[in-house]
């Protein structure tokens, strides 16, 4: 797909060229997807979509990975991107509160049905290998630092808090510019260096990455859209797809992946889990004093 055009023309360009291979199901939902406005994508629900073109959700998804964005979240993302660079962030929100309604049990449904495809497509994007070096790191790492800054601080903290809870040295850390000089200046030789950054190229990203090859650090990126461009910088991207619409929280796929890490060094090293989880439990009923225990 040519960068040059816009999403909606490159997914029209993709659709004439693949049309004679798609199943008549298939033509449907790209019969919808080229006919409808940006804004009626970016805001439907696989089974919304499929219910609009007479198919189903199953059929939606496969549909837009056949076309090359690896599912539906994979084009609102892109349609997500021109939305947001030519609209202001107070009528995006306007708009999406258009959409939405004020149906609340239509709401409820609405958010859960956009977590459930980020964690779908977060779970289709999984490279083993990658997963595997990053848990390698992680497990034999005499320290960690976590970076995530905005929206991506909670689910660098959950990373950094429950790896302290299973025995292993970790800090987080969410400054930019200035400030960043100081966390930077502790990571040493064999850490590892995890960054949670969706898709806004910071140029905190740049120095993280050239501290941590300077002083030996390994590097663990979590991340939508930069995987491409630091792939050959780091050890090990993982993806996470980020909200296209603001409906759901940023973190969500950063924390789920973050839970992914965890739960395998807890499987590699039961012994240290184990014992650390007994002594912040003994910890804890000591805080809480005999009235509670």
């Amino acid at each position: 797909m040519e960068n040059t055009h816009s999403p909606i023309e490159q997914l029209r360009a993709v659709v004439r060229q693949l049309w004679e291979e798609l199943s008549p199901a298939e033509r449907a939902v790209c019969h919808y997807l080229i006919s409808a406005s940006p804004e009626q994508i970016l805001f439907a629900s696989a089974q919304e979509l499929g219910s609009a073109t007479g198919t189903s959700n199953a059929t939606v998804v496969r549909t837009m990975q056949r076309l090359g964005f690896g599912g539906l979240p994979g084009l609102k993302r892109a349609l997500a991107a021109e939305f947001t660079s030519s609209v202001a962030p107070d009528v995006r929100l306007k708009r999406r509160i258009g959409h939405v309604g004020q149906d609340l049990s239509a709401i409820w449904e609405r958010v859960f049905d956009e977590a459930r495809e980020r964690i779908d497509h977060c779970r289709r994007l999984l490279d083993p290998e990658a997963y595997k070096k990053a848990v390698e790191l992680l497990l034999n790492a005499p320290g960690v630092l976590v970076y995530g800054a905005g929206a991506s601080d909670p689910a660098a903290r959950h990373l950094a808090l429950k790896l302290g809870r299973r025995g292993h040295r970790a800090r987080a850390t969410s400054a930019t510019g200035f400030a960043l000089a100081d966390d930077l200046l502790s990571l040493a030789h064999d850490e590892v260096l995890v960054i949670f950054q969706p898709g806004r190229r910071l140029k905190e990203i740049t120095v993280l990455i050239e501290r941590a090859q300077a002083v030996g650090a390994g590097i663990v990126l979590i991340s939508d859209e930069l995987g491409g461009e630091f792939a050959e910088r780091v050890d090990a991207v993982l993806a996470a797809p980020h909200t296209p619409t603001g409906i759901t929280g940023e973190p969500l796929a950063g924390i789920l992946v973050a839970d992914a890490l965890l739960l395998a060094l807890d499987s590699l090293d039961e012994p240290r889990s184990v014992e650390h989880s007994h002594q912040l439990n003994a910890l804890r009923e000591q805080l809480l004093g005999p009235r509670f225990r």
